[in-house]
């Protein structure tokens, strides 16, 4: 009897068997046509399971202030035979955007990281204060102030002049390390700042923005020129095509021109307010203009002719704007 019932029970295993085998492959091919893909279109019992989207972080009153309005239409069109890779022309009392070009489009930014550097040092020092010149301020590369005097003690607007006119890498050095210790403490403050200013395209690497991981888009810097131009100490120090100031070196005076090319070239009304260039970031600007009771700002990133370009565009948006 124990025989029969183990000779019947060797088909019926096969078969259950069988059927397994076949629900998986029926699983697999519904699969396979997209029905548990995150791309397809989900079943009314999934949609009802499915959590709804989380909602937008609130921006603070202070982001709010800063950002520029890129949903209005624009109030002038302008385009370049051999445009910059992105570009925006800004209100800068009322942020309201004039002008733009792939304004959100991540790219590098060079020396225009140099922004948020003077923002913190605006922000976090005194302006009497003096700064200790470190080996770290004296390893830099690319542009520098060049005669910062090693273990001596120099005013800090002195710096800020050196950072913001001719854009020096050993004066954003010597800045981080003064205000936090160390640059990559610095750079960290500058990413909290950022992210507390609602910069969300915008991410450093370095205080002074000589690698391509500093990296912002037009709409970011235009907030942060906001920002900037609503400090006196940058206000006064972005002004500037030359300054000449008291300094602990040889003949105890600084000579420091601004590598700003509106200012330079004498386009009227220029107030500010800082230039950058890497071979990956190309020729990028942020230049402020005042005129007839309106300040315009421009952005310009990978410029091929940063000066002509943003020329014509607040010539335009100076009548039409």
């Amino acid at each position: 009897m124990g025989g029969r019932r183990r000779r019947h029970r060797g088909p019926l295993l096969a078969l259950a068997a069988l059927v397994a085998l076949l629900a998986a492959l029926v699983a697999l091919a519904v699969s396979a046509l997209g029905g548990h893909d995150a791309g397809s279109p989900a079943s009314p019992a999934q949609a009802t399971a499915s959590p709804p989207p989380a909602s937008p972080q609130p921006r603070s009153p202070e982001a709010a202030r800063a950002a520029v309005d890129l949903d209005e239409p624009p109030a002038f069109r302008l385009r370049f035979r051999h445009p910059p890779r992105a570009g925006l022309v800004f209100d800068l009392e009322s942020g309201k955007a004039l002008w733009q070009r792939n304004a959100r489009r991540r790219l590098p930014i060079a020396s225009l990281t140099k922004m948020m550097t003077a923002q913190l040092v605006a922000e976090l020092t005194h302006a009497r204060e003096r700064v200790r010149i470190t080996r770290a301020a004296l390893g830099y590369r690319g542009s520098g102030v060049g005669r910062l005097p090693r273990g001596r003690r120099v005013p800090i607007e002195a710096l800020l002049h050196g950072l913001l006119l001719p854009s020096g890498n050993d004066a954003a050095i010597a800045l981080a390390v003064h205000v936090s210790g160390s640059e990559r403490r610095f750079v960290a403050r500058m990413n909290r700042r950022a992210r507390e200013l609602g910069l969300t395209c915008t991410r450093f690497v370095s205080s002074h923005g000589l690698e391509a991981g500093n990296r912002s888009c037009s709409a970011d810097l235009a907030a942060l020129a906001r920002v900037n131009m609503g400090e006196y100490r940058i206000r006064r120090v972005v002004r500037k095509k030359l300054a000449v100031l008291r300094f602990p070196i040889k003949g105890g005076r600084l000579w420091l021109s601004n590598t700003n090319p509106l200012l330079r070239g004498g386009y009227p009304g220029t107030i500010g307010l800082k230039t950058g260039y890497t071979e990956r970031a190309g020729r990028c600007l942020v230049a402020v203009v005042r005129r007839r009771g309106r300040t315009l700002g421009v952005v310009l990133l990978g410029s091929p002719d940063p000066e002509r370009q943003a020329r014509k565009l607040l010539n335009l948006a100076f009548r039409r704007g």
